[in-house]
């Protein structure tokens, strides 16, 4: 077994430095324009995951100089009840992201409100508009875990033209997105999922593999081309022999780490990224709303 050991990028790291970067960009924003950006959380029930993340977005959003709302509802809460408050979040101009935390109960479709959500406003990036704007190239907001996986990329690899990038996993929420990114940075992109042909084989062609497939521990380290630069946006909660349980990816990490030239972690890869690239979202809105042109982030 050769000693060789993956570099390890460090998502926590980078997230924090944009948030620094993002925090600066408010206090201009503040001084220049008298402009805060603010965003608004929406969160349908107790769901405990959901409510860890709300809290962290609000927390991180303050910390950067940021607005930060709260509508929390009870679980029993009707649709027409959430639409009324995206309405109104829609309509106040302090407001310059809004965010409806997923999943929603059943008696709520999630397509509805996501698309009620004014597309300036959607800093989740989920809006079929947004979703158009991006897959035909056009200015838009992005989903913010795609943006996470795009700029941790190109921190390890540098430009990516030219790069062939595999994604296995085609969601809405990041498969799609971020094939789409992928091509903008002029990769050529493969898109997997659950009836690709030979899937390992397919992988092993790449120079770029993100994995955002929800299956612990799928990809393991004979599907890595060596050298390669493997994302793993995957957050699978598995038991341990001792009764415990643990975060893995859908990488398996170790066998993974021992042939790619860089891997994210789980936890501390990918996530952390989210959030932060959340805050680049919500400023981004707040420009694009007043007419001011938006930092470099």
């Amino acid at each position: 077994m050769s000693e060789h050991q993956a570099n390890l990028i460090d998502g926590k790291a980078y997230a924090a430095s944009l948030r620094e970067r993002i925090g600066a960009a408010v206090t201009t924003l503040k001084a220049e324009h008298n402009l805060t950006p603010g965003l608004a959380v929406v969160l349908v029930g107790e769901d405990p995951a959901s409510q860890v993340y709300v809290r962290n977005k609000g927390k991180q959003t303050l910390e950067a100089g940021m607005n930060s709302w709260e509508h929390k509802l009870d679980v029993s809460a009707t649709e027409e009840e959430v639409l009324a408050i995206v309405d109104q979040l829609n309509n106040d101009p302090a407001v310059h992201g809004i965010l409806v935390q997923l999943p929603l109960p059943d008696q709520i479709d999630a397509d509805k409100v996501i698309n009620t959500i004014s597309p300036d406003k959607d800093v989740d990036g989920f809006h079929v508009i947004n979703a158009g704007r991006l897959a035909t190239g056009q200015s838009s907001l992005v989903a913010c875990t795609p943006v996470g996986c795009v700029l941790l990329a190109k921190h390890a690899l540098g430009d990516l033209s030219g790069v062939e990038a595999v994604v296995v996993g085609r969601s809405n929420i990041v498969g799609k997105p971020v094939a789409q990114l992928l091509l903008q940075e002029n990769c050529t992109v493969t898109i997997c999922h659950s009836r690709t042909k030979d899937l390992p084989e397919v992988c092993r062609r790449a120079d770029l593999v993100i994995a955002a497939v929800g299956r612990p521990e799928m990809i393991t380290g004979d599907w890595i081309k060596p050298g390669a630069c493997v994302i793993d946006v995957g957050i699978n909660r598995i038991e341990t022999d001792e009764g415990k349980t643990r975060l893995v990816g859908d990488v398996a990490f170790a066998s993974a780490a021992a042939v790619a030239g860089s891997i994210t972690p789980v936890p501390g890869g990918v996530g952390p990224m989210t959030i932060a690239c959340l805050l680049r979202n919500t400023v981004k809105a707040a420009c694009a709303q007043a007419g001011v042109a938006s930092p470099e982030l």
